[in-house]
């Protein structure tokens, strides 16, 4: 269904993350171990924070380990903040507007999941995209429409708050048709100054989701690896399955748990997706 990974920390070419390790983003693309598909080679995009305004994006529908752009790109690009997505379709055509990551200002956005459903309230939801953000969307997967809807409740204020309202929506919205466990998601946004992870499900059985280890300790857990000792306390990565297997270098992020990388430290919080309906109907906010 996807796999993702993000790095935030000091400038890096971006292939030492995506080709370099052992089990990299590269490599899940053909071996996934935790996905629930072993290969994720319906398309694949990139999105980076370099010198210039806003975000660089690149995306191929092409699958990521045969795509020799991708490979010179990566070889080239020094970022301090970038985030990566290979896709396996969920049912949604191979184009590139389906690609990850979606863009909107200075805003990345990846998710791997799905919802169940979609097809049954597809109507419903873009209809609850607010006018001035609807013509943005344009392709058909059910990740575009989410992110537009946490666009429309306010993620450019509040990503938290937003996503959990935009969830919420689509949690009750499902209710009404009948559909079970309509939300299998893990998301990544951006802002090119902080990272927000999440890993929910309706049924509580999330997809994959780590993070590195705090460098301190894995500086002091892995002494002989020269790659490992150049790390700095700010540095993170978030993936869907773990780069390698090196012991200490992985905490899973838990179930309904949303990770904020930030200068400083970071933090991590419960997520509770909420349904509010639209206000002056009387109707109280409820959790589905």
């Amino acid at each position: 269904m996807c796999r993702w990974m993000a790095w935030s920390g000091q400038p890096v070419i971006v292939e030492e993350l995506l080709f370099q390790p052992v089990h990299g983003l590269i490599d899940q693309s053909l071996h996934s171990r935790m996905g629930a598909e072993t290969t994720n080679g319906d398309g694949f995009g990139l999105g980076w924070y370099g010198a210039g305004e806003g975000p660089g994006v690149y995306r191929n529908v092409a699958p990521a380990w045969g795509d020799a752009n991708l490979r010179d790109l990566a070889a080239h690009i020094e970022s301090p903040l970038f985030i990566s997505h290979v896709r396996a379709t969920s049912g949604t055509a191979i184009q590139q507007t389906n690609c990850h990551p979606f863009r909107h200002g200075k805003w990345l956005f990846v998710h791997n999941g799905v919802i169940a459903g979609m097809h049954e309230m597809r109507r419903e939801l873009m209809l609850e995209v607010s006018p001035e953000l609807f013509a943005n969307i344009e392709g058909s997967t059910d990740s575009e429409v989410l992110f537009h809807l946490a666009l429309t409740y306010g993620l450019e204020r509040n990503p938290v708050d937003a996503l959990e309202r935009a969830i919420g929506l689509v949690e009750a919205t499902a209710i009404r048709h009948g559909i079970d466990n309509a939300v299998q998601t893990s998301i990544g946004i951006t802002d090119g100054e902080r990272l927000w992870a999440f890993r929910y499900s309706t049924e509580r059985k999330s997809r994959s989701l780590f993070v590195s280890t705090d460098a301190s300790t894995i500086r002091q857990l892995h002494p002989e690896n020269p790659r490992l000792q150049r790390l700095r306390d700010e540095d993170r990565v978030v993936v869907s399955e773990p780069l390698s297997d090196l012991p200490g270098l992985w905490q899973e992020i838990p179930e309904s748990t949303v990770l904020v990388v930030q200068p400083g430290p970071d933090e991590q919080h419960p997520f509770n997706p909420r349904f509010e309906p639209a206000a002056g109907n009387g109707v109280p906010a409820q959790r589905v």
